[in-house]
């Protein structure tokens, strides 16, 4: 199963650290990764492969979302079809 994860929020150091760290502690590998930084906001969209995690969707979405908080970042994390489908023109 693919997912879709966004990050947004004021940047600051060890963003990218901690989402690729987080990924790899649940055995869930990145197919795709874009970020940039504009006026002080970081913005991240990585699509991520959860084929052989050790953790299910719905916990790991919860998870993302706390390590978010601590870090002053909104992280969502949605399968990838529902995200196809709420973005499509």
């Amino acid at each position: 199963m693919r997912v879709v994860i966004s990050v947004i929020g004021q940047d600051r150091v060890g963003i990218i650290a901690m989402v690729s760290g987080m990924l790899a502690q649940n055995q869930i590998n990145i197919l795709n990764i874009n970020q940039n930084i504009m006026d002080g906001y970081f913005n991240m969209v990585t699509i991520a492969d959860m084929g052989k995690s050790t953790i299910d969707l719905q916990t790991f979405q919860s998870l993302m979302k706390e390590k978010g908080a601590e870090y002053g970042v909104e992280i969502k994390v949605q399968h990838e079809d529902i995200f196809k489908a709420m973005h499509r023109i």
